[in-house]
C-alpha cells in the first residue's frame, strides 16, 4: 500500500519504490534479515526499453538517521520505509502544518544528489494535481532531502492487482488518466522513466495519481535516450497488467507472474477470457517497442500524446450497470400503507356476495328418522375415537410396547452416523504473498513441525486489527500430498488480543492466483491463541491456503516492534 497511513513497521514500500527494501548487508532498519528486493533487477531484464539505462556508481552509505530526527526544525522523521542505493525514504510529519509527508534523503556528496535536486525542483514547478506534488527540495547540513505529499486514502495499483484484474471501465480510466498526465508532463520536458505499478495510486474518489515524476528515476540514476517512448511502453505494460494480472514480459515483477518463456508477447485477450478487445489492442499498440510484436491492425503508439489520441478515438467504456436486487416480498399492512388503521379514502368498491341458500328441511316421519340416525353415528364415532386415544396414551405409559408406540420410533442405521474426522498429513508449505512482500518464508515449516515453541510470524503493522488497505492479508499455502476432503482445521496462535481473523481457501497450487478466485472453506475470528475452523461441507482439495486478514495489537519482541501482528505455532487439518 502506498501513500497511506498504514505502513509496515519491519519493511514496507511507501515511496513508490521497491516492495521490499534493505540495507546493502541484507538487513532492514530493525536488524531483521531480509532479502534485498529484486524489482529493479527484474525490471531491467523485463521491460526497460527505449534506450533506458542505469548508470553504474560506487556504493554510497545511507545516512544513519533515526525516528524523531527533525529536518529544518520542521519535518520530524517517523519511519524508514526504504533504504537502498545510498538513499532512504521516510514517512514524516510536517509539524508546522500538522500533516503527514514523505521524505527522500541522501548525502550531499552522493553522485546523484545534484540530479535529484534538479528533478525535484522541475517536478514541483509543473504543479499538475494528477501527480503527487513535491513540497520541498533542500540541501542542508551535508544532506539533500526531497519532501512530497503523503496520500493516506490512496491505494497502489500493485495492491489492486493483487486482488485480480481490473474491470474494463477501471482499466480504461487508469490508462486514460495516466496517459493524459504523462502527455502533459512531456510537453513541459519532464519524463518519469519508472512508471511501475507502485508508482500509480488510486484515491478513494477513483482518481489516479502518479508519484515520483522525474525524482524516482534520478534517485536510481536511470536515464533514457527516448524518454517519451520509454514512458509510453510503461503505460502499455500497466494496461496489460490491469487487464490480465500478468506482467507482459517473461520475468515475474511487482508481485505479478510474467508470460511463459519463449512464447513472446501475446495479446491480453489471448491471455485471459473476457478482456475488452479495444483495450487489448491499445495495450499492444503501446508495447510495440524494441522488438515487441505490434498490433497488426493499427500503428504503434510511441508517445503519450499518440496514446491519448488512440484512446479518444475509441468508444467510451461506461461503468457497469449496478446490480438490482428485488426487495423481498412481504405482506403489506394498513400501518405500512400509512393509513394507521383507518379505511382508505375514496368510494368503497361494491362487493357482490353470494349467500348460499340452505336446502329445504325434510318434513314428516322420514326427516326425524334421518336425524336420529345421523346423531347415533356421531355418538359412535366419538366413542371409538376416545377409546383409541386412551389406548395410545396407555401404550406410551407402558414404555411404548404397543403397536402405536413402536410405529413412532425411528431406528438409526450405521449409514446415518456421522463419519469420524481423521487427521490430514501436511506434506509441505509455502508462504503466500500475492503482492510480492514475504513475511517469514523460511519458517513456514515450523507451523506443522509438532513443536509449539516454534512458529512463523508476520511483520508488525501500525494500523489494525484489519490489515487492509495496506496489506490485504498474510498467509501460508499447505500441500496435503493429494486431494483430500478438508472439513476442519485447528490453528494455534502466538498472540492473543482483539482480534485475529483467519480464513481457509482451496487453492490450485503452492503458488496460486488471487484470493478472490479461490473457494472458501471456512472462516473464524478469535481473541485467544487457538481457533477451530469448520466447513459447512467438506471441500476436496490438495492445497489449502490459511489467510489472515486481521491481527491483534502486540508489544515489541525480539523480531519486531509493537504493532498489529500474529504468529502461527501449529496447524492441523482434519477431513
Amino acid at each position: 500500500m502506498a501513500e497511506r497511513s498504514t505502513a509496515a513497521v519491519d519493511v514496507a514500500d511507501n515511496s513508490g519504490d521497491n516492495p521490499l527494501t534493505a540495507k546493502a548487508d541484507g538487513t532492514t532498519t530493525d536488524g531483521v534479515a531480509e532479502s534485498i528486493d529484486t524489482a529493479d533487477t527484474a525490471e531491467q531484464g523485463a521491460g526497460d526499453t527505449g534506450g533506458e539505462r542505469k548508470t553504474a556508481e560506487p556504493s554510497i552509505a545511507t545516512p544513519e538517521l533515526h525516528s524523531g530526527h527533525k529536518l529544518a526544525r520542521r519535518y520530524r522523521l517517523e519511519e524508514c520505509v526504504t533504504r537502498l542505493d545510498g538513499f532512504s525514504s521516510w514517512r514524516a510529519v510536517d509539524e508546522k502544518l500538522r500533516r503527514a509527508v514523505g521524505v527522500h534523503l541522501l548525502p550531499a556528496d552522493h553522485p546523484r544528489a545534484r540530479s535529484v535536486l534538479a528533478a525535484a525542483r522541475s517536478s514541483a514547478l509543473l504543479g499538475d494535481p494528477r501527480f503527487v506534488q513535491v513540497l520541498d527540495a533542500v540541501e542542508e547540513n551535508d544532506l539533500v532531502y526531497v519532501v512530497h505529499e503523503w496520500l493516506p486514502d490512496a491505494t497502489e495499483l500493485t495492491a489492486l492487482l493483487a486482488l485480480g484484474p481490473l474491470e474494463a471501465h477501471d482499466a480504461y480510466q487508469m490508462v486514460t488518466q495516466v496517459s493524459q498526465a504523462m502527455a502533459a508532463a512531456h510537453r513541459e520536458g519532464l519524463a518519469h522513466l519508472r512508471l511501475t505499478p507502485g508508482a500509480i495510486l488510486r484515491t478513494s474518489s477513483g482518481q489516479y495519481r502518479i508519484r515520483g515524476l522525474a525524482v524516482n528515476a534520478a534517485l536510481r540514476g536511470i536515464a533514457s535516450d527516448t524518454p517519451q517512448r520509454t514512458d509510453t511502453e510503461a503505460i502499455g505494460a500497466l494496461l496489460y497488467a490491469a487487464l490480465t494480472q500478468r506482467w507482459p514480459y517473461d520475468s515475474d515483477a511487482y508481485g505479478l507472474h510474467g508470460l511463459p518463456k519463449g512464447v513472446g508477447l501475446i495479446a491480453p485477450d489471448q491471455v485471459r477470457a473476457g478482456v475488452h478487445r479495444g483495450l487489448s489492442e491499445l495495450a499492444m499498440r503501446a508495447l510495440a517497442n524494441d522488438g515487441a510484436t505490434a498490433s497488426r491492425q493499427e500503428p504503434a503508439c510511441t508517445t503519450p500524446d499518440e496514446l491519448v489520441k488512440a484512446i479518444s478515438s475509441m468508444p467510451r467504456i461506461r461503468p457497469p450497470e449496478p446490480a438490482f436486487t428485488a426487495p423481498p416480498e412481504y405482506q403489506r399492512t394498513t400501518y405500512q400503507q400509512g393509513t394507521y388503521g383507518r379505511p382508505p379514502a375514496g368510494p368503497r368498491p361494491q362487493v357482490t356476495q353470494t349467500v348460499p341458500v340452505p336446502p329445504p328441511t325434510l318434513q314428516g316421519r322420514t326427516g326425524k328418522v334421518i336425524k336420529w340416525g345421523v346423531s347415533a353415528l356421531l355418538i359412535a364415532a366419538l366413542g371409538l375415537g376416545s377409546w383409541q386415544l386412551a389406548d395410545t396414551l396407555l401404550g406410551h405409559d407402558k414404555g411404548g410396547s404397543g403397536e402405536s408406540g413402536t410405529s413412532q420410533q425411528t431406528t438409526k442405521t450405521d449409514g446415518d452416523k456421522p463419519k469420524a474426522l481423521v487427521p490430514l498429513q501436511i506434506q509441505g508449505a509455502e508462504e503466500y504473498a500475492p503482492d510480492g512482500n514475504l513475511q517469514d518464508a523460511k519458517d513456514v515449516d515450523k507451523t506443522y513441525d509438532g513443536d509449539a515453541s516454534t512458529y512463523w510470524r508476520s511483520k508488525s503493522y501500525n494500523d489494525g486489527p484489519k490489515l487492509a488497505p495496506f496489506k490485504q492479508g498474510v498467509g501460508i499455502v499447505y500441500d496435503l500430498g493429494s486431494e483430500k476432503d478438508v472439513a476442519a482445521a485447528s490453528i494455534a496462535l502466538r498472540y492473543r488480543g482483539d482480534h485475529t481473523t483467519l480464513t481457509l481457501y482451496a487453492a490450485d497450487s503452492l503458488s496460486p492466483g488471487p484470493v478472490g478466485s479461490m473457494q472458501q472453506i471456512a472462516t473464524a475470528t478469535t481473541k485467544g491463541t487457538a481457533v477451530d475452523l469448520k466447513a459447512k461441507k467438506p471441500v476436496k482439495t490438495r492445497y489449502v491456503l490459511l489467510w489472515i486478514t486481521a491481527a491483534p495489537y502486540t508489544s515489541d519482541d525480539e523480531f519486531s516492534r509493537a504493532g498489529y501482528k500474529q504468529a502461527i505455532t501449529d496447524v492441523k487439518f482434519t477431513g
